[in-house]
C-alpha cells in the first residue's frame, strides 16, 4: 500500500510511462503532451536540484505560482524529498505573501514569474530566513540586481534542472530512494486560510489526508486511464490540488487552461476534454450566455427553446422521482413515488428527445464531444443553474468540502447523482449533524455539520489553540455549516454558520476585516458584508446619525427627517465615495473583495436584537431580519 502521494504517482508511472498526463501550451498556443514517463523525469531532475541547494526532509518550501506544468513538477519534487510546500496565487496580496512566508519559516521560495517576485522582495526585511529565490520564468537584470542586494541566491528553471541532471547521473535512483522513506503522516503541504481576524490560518495537510481521497475518488466517480480533465481552477487551492493527484491516480491526463469565456471555450474544442473542475459562476455564465444568445435571436427560435426548456425541466423533475434522485428529508413510500412519476415520464419522454435533437445537442457541442461531467465546488450551485443543466442533460457532480479536509466530504456520483445534494458523505468518513450543544439531530433535521474521517487536517500551523476550537479530541470537526441528511443519507447544504463567505467563483472572503475597515469612515457606524453564493459582495451600511446630519447641513443638503436623508441621492453618494475610497487595492483588499452594491439602514443595530450581548453582530439574525433588503442587492438590475 503506497504511504505517500509521489509512491503513488510512481506506481502510476510503472502501471503506463507511455500515456500522456499533461497536455500544456507551448510558446504558439498549441497543447503539446508530456507522458508520465517524461513527467518523472522532471520531477526527479528537479528535485534533485532543489536537493542540491539544501531542501531537506521536513522543510516548508513557498510554491508561489498559478497553473502550470512546473506546478506540478515542483509539487512532487517537493514532496519527494520529504519536503512540504506553501502555495499560493499571483494574486495574493504582499501582506499576506509576507505572513504566510514568514509565519512557515520557508527558506526557499518558488515563484512563477517577475511579477511575483517583486511581491515578496517588498517584504524582505520580514523575512529574515529567506535564503533562495527559484523562479520559473526569465526575470530581467534589474530584479536579478534587487535579489543580489538582498543577500538572496537566485535560480531559475532551467538553471536548476541543470543542476540536478548533474545529480540525476550520479544517483539515478535518487529521486525513488527518497520517496520510499515517506510515511502516509508526513506533512504534505499547508495551505493558508483566511482567519476572522485578519491573519490567514495554515491548514495543515497529510500525505494521508490526500490519499483518502485518491483511494476513492477516482473509482467513485469514474475517471480512468485516457481521460482528459480540464484543469481552469487555481492550483494552489485544495480543490483543484486533490483533483490533479486524483488525475494521477486514475492515469488520467490534465490539461491546463483559463476561467476566462473565449479561452475556456476555445480549450474545450481542442482538448476534448472528459471532465471539467469547476466553481459555480463558470456554470451561471455558460447559462447567461445560452440565454443571452436566444434572446438576442428572438422569434420562433426564443419561442421553441423556452417551450422546450420548461417541458425538459418537468421532464427532469418526473424522471428524478422515477429514479430516486430526488432528496427527501421525511419517511415516503418509494413504491408510490415511482407509481405517480412513471405515466408523466413516459408522456414527457418523446418531446424531452425532440428537445435533445433541436436544442440542447448545440448547447452541449460546446463542450466537446466526450464531455462526460463537470466536477462543481468552491460554493453553491443555485437551484436555477442545477436544474437548467439537469434539464439539458449536462452532468454537474456538486461536492462539499473544505480546505480542512483535504477537501472532499461529499460528492455527487454519476451513478446516482441526487440533485440539490452533494452526495452521500466520502466512504470512510463519519457526518453527523448536531444542535448547538452538540447533541445529534439524526437524519431530516437542519443543522451544525460536524465530520470525522481520514482526510481530516492535522490543525493549523503553530496555532493549538485554534485548531482546539475547531477540532476535538477524538476527531471530529467543527465544518462551520449548516446541513441536512437526507432519509437517504445525502447530504444537502443549507447555509454557513461561519463567517466565511464563499462568492460563486470560489473566492474565499472573510467579511470581518472589510467590515472593520469600512467602520473607520466618519460616516458608517456598522457595516455587515454579505454576498455568500453570489457573484459579488455587497453590504448593509448603518450611518453614523450625528456625523451624517452634520455632513447634511454643512452642504445644505435638505430633508424631512433622519429616515427621508439616508434615502437621498447625495447620502448614497457619499457612502459609495467611502466605501470605494476604503476598500480597494490600494488599501490592501483583492477585486473581489470589493464592495459592489449596498443598502442604507436607517436604524443602528441594537443588543438582543442584530447584536449580542457582546456587541458582536449576530449575521443569522440580521439575514433573517433584512431579508428583503439583502435580496434586492443581488436582484438583476433590468
Amino acid at each position: 500500500m503506497v504511504q505517500t502521494i509521489p509512491q503513488m504517482f510512481l506506481e502510476t508511472v510503472r502501471r503506463q510511462p507511455n500515456v500522456t498526463v499533461q497536455l500544456s501550451k507551448d510558446s504558439s498556443g498549441s497543447f503539446r503532451p508530456t507522458s508520465y514517463a517524461q513527467l518523472l523525469d522532471n520531477v526527479e531532475t528537479f528535485a534533485a536540484g532543489l536537493n542540491a541547494l539544501g531542501v531537506q526532509r521536513g522543510e516548508n518550501v513557498g510554491l508561489i505560482s498559478d497553473n502550470r506544468a512546473e506546478w506540478l513538477v515542483s509539487d512532487l519534487a517537493l514532496l519527494g524529498l520529504g519536503a512540504a510546500d506553501v502555495p499560493r496565487g499571483s494574486d495574493a496580496t504582499i501582506q499576506e505573501l509576507a505572513y504566510i512566508l514568514a509565519w512557515s519559516e520557508c527558506a526557499t521560495v518558488i515563484v512563477e514569474n517577475q511579477y511575483i517576485l517583486g511581491k515578496i522582495l517588498e517584504s524582505v526585511p520580514s523575512l529574515p530566513l529567506l535564503k533562495t529565490f527559484i523562479v520559473f520564468d526569465r526575470i530581467d537584470q534589474t530584479s536579478k540586481d534587487k535579489v543580489a542586494a538582498a543577500g538572496i541566491a537566485l535560480y531559475d528553471y532551467e538553471t536548476l534542472m541543470e543542476k540536478g541532471h548533474e545529480r540525476v547521473r550520479s544517483n539515478p535512483g535518487f529521486y525513488k530512494m527518497e520517496a520510499s522513506k515517506g510515511i502516509r503522516d508526513d506533512l504534505a503541504t499547508i495551505i493558508y486560510t483566511s482567519g476572522t481576524t485578519g491573519d490567514p490560518k495554515g491548514v495543515m495537510i497529510s500525505h494521508g489526508n490526500f490519499l483518502h481521497q485518491t483511494d476513492y475518488l477516482p473509482g467513485a466517480i469514474g475517471i480512468k486511464s485516457g481521460d482528459i480533465l480540464l484543469s481552469v481552477l487555481p492550483v494552489w487551492h485544495s480543490f483543484e490540488r486533490v483533483c490533479q493527484y486524483i488525475v494521477l491516480a486514475g492515469g488520467a491526463t490534465i490539461a491546463y487552461s483559463k476561467p476566462i469565456g473565449p479561452i475556456l471555450l476555445a480549450d474545450m474544442l481542442a482538448v476534448q476534454p472528459h471532465w471539467m473542475t469547476s466553481v459555480p459562476r463558470i456554470w451561471e455564465s455558460v447559462q447567461e450566455g445560452v440565454y443571452k444568445s436566444v434572446k438576442q435571436t428572438g422569434g420562433i427560435t426564443k419561442v421553441v427553446f423556452d417551450s422546450f426548456l420548461r417541458i425538459s425541466e418537468l421532464y427532469s423533475f418526473f424522471h428524478n422521482h422515477l429514479k430516486g434522485l430526488t432528496p427527501h428529508f421525511k419517511p415516503y413510500s418509494r413504491i408510490l413515488e415511482i407509481a405517480w412519476s412513471v405515466l408523466p415520464t413516459a408522456i414527457l419522454w418523446p418531446f424531452r428527445q425532440l428537445a435533445e435533437v433541436l436544442v440542447f445537442k448545440k448547447i452541449k457541442a460546446l463542450l466537446g464531444k466526450r464531455f462526460i461531467a463537470g466536477v462543481s465546488g468552491g460554493g453553491a450551485l443555485t437551484p436555477d443553474v442545477d436544474r437548467f443543466f439537469d434539464a439539458i442533460g449536462v452532468k454537474i457532480l456538486e461536492g462539499y468540502g473544505l480546505t480542512e479536509t483535504a477537501p472532499v466530504l461529499g460528492v455527487r456520483l454519476p451513478s446516482h447523482a441526487v440533485i440539490g445534494t452533494v452526495g452521500p458523505i466520502h466512504k470512510g468518513t463519519e457526518i453527523r449533524i448536531v444542535d448547538e450543544n452538540g447533541n445529534d439531530l439524526g437524519r431530516g433535521k437542519r443543522g451544525l455539520i460536524e465530520v470525522r474521517g481520514p482526510q481530516v487536517m492535522k490543525g493549523y500551523y503553530k496555532r493549538p489553540d485554534l485548531t482546539a476550537k475547531v477540532l476535538s479530541s477524538d476527531g471530529w470537526l467543527k465544518t462551520g455549516d449548516l446541513g441536512m441528511l437526507t432519509v437517504d443519507g445525502y447530504i444537502k447544504i443549507v447555509g454557513r454558520a461561519k463567517d466565511t463567505i464563499v462568492l460563486r467563483g470560489g473566492e474565499n472572503v472573510e467579511p470581518v476585516p472589510i467590515e472593520q475597515k469600512l467602520a473607520e469612515s466618519e460616516f458608517i457606524e456598522q457595516a455587515v458584508v454579505v454576498g455568500q453564493d453570489q457573484r459579488y459582495l455587497a453590504a448593509l451600511i448603518v450611518p453614523k446619525r450625528e456625523n451624517l446630519e452634520a455632513w447634511a447641513k454643512k452642504n445644505f443638503v435638505p430633508y424631512s427627517d433622519y429616515e427621508a436623508l439616508t434615502h437621498l441621492p447625495q447620502t448614497r453618494t457619499l457612502i459609495a465615495n467611502e466605501i470605494s475610497n476604503l476598500v480597494n487595492q490600494k488599501t490592501g483588499f483583492k477585486t473581489f473583495e470589493r464592495i459592489s452594491r449596498f443598502e442604507i439602514l436607517p436604524q443602528s443595530f441594537q443588543v438582543g436584537r442584530e447584536l449580542s450581548a457582546k456587541q458582536e453582530i449576530k449575521r443569522f439574525a440580521i439575514n433573517e431580519l433584512y431579508a428583503k433588503e439583502i435580496k434586492s442587492l443581488f436582484t438583476e438590475e433590468d
